[in-house]
This record gives C-alpha cells, sequence and structure tokens, in this order.
C-alpha cells in the first residue's frame, strides 16, 4: 500500500513528510551558510557541525515511519514469486510482525540506551545540546514504525 487509503493516514504522511523536509531545508541552509562564513569571512559557525549532525538524526529516524507506511524498505522478492496468492498473503503478514517485532525490540533498546545518556546529561562538545531528547526520539520513531508494521499485519488486504 503506497498511497494512503484511510483517513488518518494523510495527515500522518502529511506532517512526517513536511517535518523532513523542513529539516533537510535547515541543513542545507547551514551548511550554505557555514561554508560561505568560513571561505570567504574566515568564521565558521560555531557548534554547525553538531547541529547538522542532531538534524540528521532527525531526519533520518523521522523518516523512518514514512518508509514503513510506505513499504520502501530493501525487500527480496524471490519467495513471494513461488506462493500462490494465499501463501503470498500469509507470507507478507508474517515479514510485517516479524518487522514489527524487530521494532519493539529496537525500540526497548534505544529507550533503556536513551535513560542512560540522560542520566549522564551527554551533551555536545560545543553547545552542550542535550543528548537524550533526541535519543528518546529515536526510540519514539522506532516504535511507531513498529505499530505500523503491527497495523500493516492485520489490515485487511482488499484484492
Amino acid at each position: 500500500m503506497s498511497a494512503p487509503e484511510h483517513k488518518w493516514e494523510r495527515p500522518f504522511d502529511a506532517v512526517l513528510g513536511i517535518a523532513s523536509a523542513a529539516i533537510l531545508l535547515c541543513m542545507m541552509l547551514l551548511t550554505f551558510v557555514d561554508v560561505v562564513a568560513r571561505y570567504l569571512f574566515n568564521f565558521p559557525l560555531r557548534g554547525g557541525f553538531e547541529i547538522t549532525e542532531l538534524m540528521l538524526l532527525v531526519l533520518i529516524f523521522a523518516g523512518l515511519p514514512l518508509v514503513s507506511h510506505a513499504d520502501e524498505h530493501v525487500t527480496m522478492d524471490f519467495v513471494d514469486r513461488l506462493l500462490p496468492a494465499r501463501g503470498r498473503d500469509l507470507w507478507q503478514r508474517a515479514v510485517q510482525m516479524v518487522a514489527a517485532a524487530i521494532m519493539f525490540l529496537l525500540t526497548w533498546l534505544v529507550w533503556i540506551k536513551a535513560g542512560r545518556i540522560s542520566a549522564y546529561n551527554d551533551a555536545t562538545d560545543v553547545l552542550r545540546i542535550l543528548y537524550g531528547p533526541f535519543v528518546y526520539f529515536m526510540a519514539a520513531m522506532i516504535a511507531l514504525a513498529g505499530l505500523i508494521h503491527l497495523y500493516k499485519a492485520f489490515e485487511w488486504q482488499k484484492d
């Protein structure tokens, strides 16, 4: 299912898509300003690299639920071709369940790591931006991707 079919899916896609596009635009502008300031004025942006790293993290993990929703993960379909239609449906549901289970396991592990990072008050070197909220964001986006896979495993397939 690449195109949204339910009412709630369009706003979901729009929010994550617009957020991802805005972050990418900010990253491009930050890089442009940093390069111009560095080479024309010999004055690089303080902490520009740290901000770029954190925005890249947010961009990647905000995109994960979008990729899961659009079924755009890298796949191999050599098994699908060998199965009859009913078997393909069951296989796809099983794959979605395994993907959901892996996402939930990763959510749990990243959440534990986020707690440790937050307890230590780990922060970036220059701007002292705390890492904890970003790692919790990672866990939340992985959990959302897991929920999407779980939904897809039980969603009624229209033929």
